[in-house]
């Protein structure tokens, strides 16, 4: 016999498909009244509340609902971060979720699936925390997890460029961008400027940039 959550969901995808999202929607709740206890079919529910009826305020109820239920849901945190990250009233909400799911997946063997978290909690710490310093942290253990993936260097390097102002730093990862990214018209912009801009011509910082490193 077929399970029926498998079943409702499969359903509800074909519907998806279809662009049928209220059917969809309506399908997994019908199975839900049914038994309200099981999370697949309600992050199903999530996703078709989310990106098909973009009704972010119930997709976030249900994605809370499993996490009530089962709170080291990894799927669920996924989607709990990529949906709250951009809602301000959720700021420390996302923050802790988005170190759960740090953690949980650190202990998985799955070092890219681990850095492409990092790198989005990263860009969340910059952007809506504006905490600069653990953003970088965040972005450093993205680049260690994934240390080919040019992406984790470019956004470090704006970081380290236009926040900390860290040159040296900026300079280093620009270069990694230009290696794993040699077509890169961008990188190589950009890097032309900030040696234009703040090195000699020998390739060390100028001199009043060194004093205010030093007094850091």
């Amino acid at each position: 016999m077929a399970d029926p959550a498998y079943a409702a969901i499969t359903k509800a995808k074909n519907q998806e498909s279809n662009g049928n999202f209220a059917g969809a929607a309506e399908t997994l709740e019908n199975y839900l009244a049914t038994d309200p206890h099981c999370t697949s079919p309600r992050l199903e529910l999530a996703r078709v509340y989310q990106y098909g009826l973009k009704d972010t305020k119930t997709a976030v109820m249900q994605i809370d609902v499993v996490l009530d239920l089962e709170p080291d849901n990894i799927d669920a945190l996924k989607i709990a971060t990529s949906i709250k990250t951009s809602d301000k009233t959720k700021i420390d909400e996302c923050e802790e979720e988005f170190e759960h799911l740090g953690h949980l997946l650190a202990g998985r063997n799955d070092p890219v699936e681990f850095a492409q978290v990092a790198g989005l909690y990263a860009v969340f710490l910059r952007k809506q925390k504006m905490d600069f310093e653990k953003s970088a942290e965040w972005y450093r253990k993205a680049i260690a997890a994934d240390p080919d993936n040019y992406a984790y260097h470019q956004n470090y390097a704006v970081l380290l460029l236009n926040d900390l102002k860290d040159y040296q730093a900026a300079k280093e990862e620009l270069e990694t961008v230009m290696r794993l990214r040699p077509g890169s018209e961008e990188a190589k912009k950009n890097y032309d400027l900030l040696m234009r801009r703040k090195f000699d011509k020998n390739g060390n910082l100028k001199k009043g940039l060194m004093d205010r490193i030093r007094r850091r």
